[in-house]
C-alpha cells in the first residue's frame, strides 16, 4: 500500500462544529493519525445537530447526526475533561507526543487551563499550534464569538449573493467555516514545513471574518480598485454577459458564455446570429453595459426549446453550459460516480453497518487520501490512544 503524505504526524484536535473539525479531518485523510477530544459526556456539539440522524437496525435514530458525520472521519475520539487537573494534565502528556494543535476556543478560552500557546510554547518548542476563532487573536472584535452566518453577514458575501430586489442571501451551507478550515490546513502545512527546516514551531491566528474577506476575491477588489458597492445580480456575473441560469421550454440551464467566440456560437446555434454582429452586443464589454438587453434576446430564443437539447447541441459547438442539479441529482451523475464523490465507511452504530460520506477530491498519484476511520462515537478509542500515544496499557 502507497504511504500517505502525512504519515507520522500527530494531531490533537481540541475543535468543535465544523471550521477546526473540517481542518484537522482534511489532515486526517492525508494520513495524519488525529485525535479528537471531546467533552465527556456532550461531545462535539454538532453530534446533536439533526435530523438526519444515523439509524440503527430498527430504522432509529442514534446518537449520531448527518452534520458530525461531514467533518470528523479518519479521527479517533477520546474523552477529556479539561477543566480538572487530570484532564490538563493528560492533554500535557499528550502532547509530549504531538506536531500540531487545532483549537476554536474562543480568545483566552483555552488561558484558564493552562493550555494557550503563549503558555506551552516553550515546553514545546516544535508544536504547530493553529488557534481558530471568528474574530481573530487581536482586534476590537476579537472576544466575540463567531458563527458562519454572521460572519457572510459582516464579510460582505451576502451583498453579494440573492436577487437584486430581494434581500441579502447567504450561501446554502457553512461556507465561511469551511475556507477557514482550509485556510487554516494551508497555513498549519506551511508551518510545519518551517518546522522541519528549522526545528520552531508556532500559532497560526486564522480567523472567519479575515478568510471570508480574503474569499471576496474579485468582487472585493473591484470595490478596492472602484469604491464603488456591487449590486447583487442574482445568477448574472458582474464582468461577463451572458453567464448566468436561463430558462428553457421545461428545465433552466446554466450559460457561460465567457468570451466573444463562445457568444458568437451561442447566438449562431440560438438562430440570433446577427446579435452577435451587433456593435451594442459584439464584445462582452459591450454586453456587461448592455446586460438586460442581452439577457432578454438570450431568454427568448433559450426558451423555444428544451433543455436536453441545448445542453447536447451547446457541448457539440463549444459553448460552456450545464444544468442546475439537486442534490440527488449530483450524486447519481456518472462523472462524480467514476471520479468517487461518495464513500461508504463502517459504522458501528449503524443499522446498514456503513455511513456514506462525502469523498476528499484531492487525488495525489504518490500518497493518496486513504478513509481509514469513520467519523467516531465519543471516546471510542480512548484505550487505543492511551497505549499508542502514551504506552499504557
Amino acid at each position: 500500500m502507497p504511504p500517505t503524505a502525512l504519515s507520522g504526524i500527530r494531531v490533537l484536535d481540541l475543535s468543535r462544529i465544523l471550521a477546526g473539525p473540517s481542518a484537522a479531518q482534511l489532515l486526517g485523510d492525508l494520513g495524519a493519525d488525529v485525535v479528537k477530544v471531546e467533552k465527556p459526556g456532550e461531545g462535539d456539539d454538532t453530534r446533536k445537530w439533526g435530523p438526519p440522524f444515523v439509524e440503527d437496525a430498527n430504522g432509529q435514530p442514534t446518537s449520531e447526526s448527518a452534520y458530525y458525520l461531514c467533518a470528523n472521519r479518519n479521527k479517533r475520539s477520546i474523552e477529556i475533561d479539561i477543566a480538572s487537573v487530570e484532564g490538563q494534565n493528560l492533554i500535557m502528556r499528550l502532547l509530549e507526543n504531538t506536531d500540531i494543535l487545532v483549537e476554536n476556543y474562543k480568545v483566552g478560552g483555552l488561558s484558564s487551563y493552562g493550555l494557550a500557546y503563549d503558555q506551552i510554547k516553550e515546553r514545546f518548542p516544535r508544536l504547530v499550534y493553529c488557534s481558530i476563532t471568528g474574530f481573530g487573536q487581536t482586534g476590537p472584535y476579537a472576544t466575540r464569538a463567531g458563527y458562519d452566518f454572521l460572519i457572510q453577514g459582516m464579510g460582505g458575501i451576502m451583498s453579494l449573493t440573492g436577487e437584486p430586489a430581494g434581500q441579502p442571501m447567504k450561501v446554502g451551507v457553512g461556507i465561511a467555516d469551511v475556507m477557514t478550515g482550509m485556510y487554516a490546513t494551508v497555513g498549519i502545512l506551511a508551518a510545519l514545513r518551517h518546522r522541519d527546516q528549522t526545528g520552531k514551531g508556532q500559532q497560526i491566528d486564522v480567523s472567519l471574518l479575515d478568510t471570508q474577506v480574503s474569499w471576496l476575491i474579485n468582487a472585493g477588489t473591484s470595490y478596492l480598485n472602484s469604491n464603488e458597492n456591487p449590486v447583487r445580480l442574482g445568477n448574472g456575473h458582474p464582468n461577463i454577459v451572458p453567464y448566468q441560469v436561463f430558462p428553457t421550454a421545461d428545465d433552466p440551464i446554466i450559460i457561460a458564455a465567457g468570451n466573444d467566440s463562445q457568444f458568437r456560437k451561442l447566438c449562431h446555434i440560438a438562430d440570433i446570429a446577427a446579435v452577435a454582429e451587433d456593435p451594442q452586443y459584439a464584445t462582452n464589454v459591450s454586453r456587461v453595459m448592455n446586460r438586460q438587453a442581452v439577457v432578454d434576446i438570450v431568454t427568448a430564443a433559450l426558451k423555444k426549446k428544451s433543455r436536453a437539447y441545448w445542453l447536447t447541441t451547446c457541448e457539440k459547438v463549444g459553448v460552456p453550459c450545464g444544468p442546475v442539479n439537486n442534490l440527488e441529482q449530483v450524486f447519481n451523475d456518472p462523472h462524480l460516480q467514476h471520479r468517487g464523490a461518495e464513500v461508504r465507511m463502517p459504522h458501528p452504530l449503524a443499522g446498514s453497518g456503513e455511513v456514506s460520506l462525502i469523498a476528499n477530491p484531492l487525488k495525489l498519484s504518490e500518497t493518496p487520501v486513504r478513509y481509514r476511520h469513520a467519523p467516531p462515537i465519543r471516546n471510542q478509542h480512548e484505550q487505543e490512544i492511551l497505549r499508542d500515544w502514551l504506552g499504557q496499557h
